[in-house]
């Protein structure tokens, strides 16, 4: 079975004195679903809404620029235990395969 890609648009603006101002957008896509993955994390019961789709994001971002740059020297120390902290991540709150 092929493997649906998702796509994503990430918008980041600040509030500076109770105004809204761009600060910068990018798309990002992949096979995993991040709307799952956040529901798994919710219903776990470890914590709340606002924190499960903070660490997917971050983790799924971070994970991304790893693979795109795995020979740059400043993520050497963290790729070993950063893969064995997403993959236990991944087993316990989404039904996605390690990859």
């Amino acid at each position: 079975m092929e493997k649906r890609k998702h796509s994503y648009h990430f918008h980041v603006s600040e509030v500076v004195d109770n105004k809204i101002e761009d600060v910068f957008g990018f798309n990002f896509g992949g096979h995993h679903d991040l709307k799952e993955m956040v529901e798994g994390v919710v219903a776990s019961g470890t914590m709340t809404e606002k924190h499960a789709k903070e660490l997917v994001c971050g983790v799924r971002l971070l994970h991304h620029v790893l693979k795109k740059y795995p020979g740059n020297p400043i993520f050497q120390s963290i790729k070993p235990s950063f893969k064995e902290f997403k993959d236990a991540l991944k087993k316990q709150y989404c039904s996605c395969e390690s990859k």
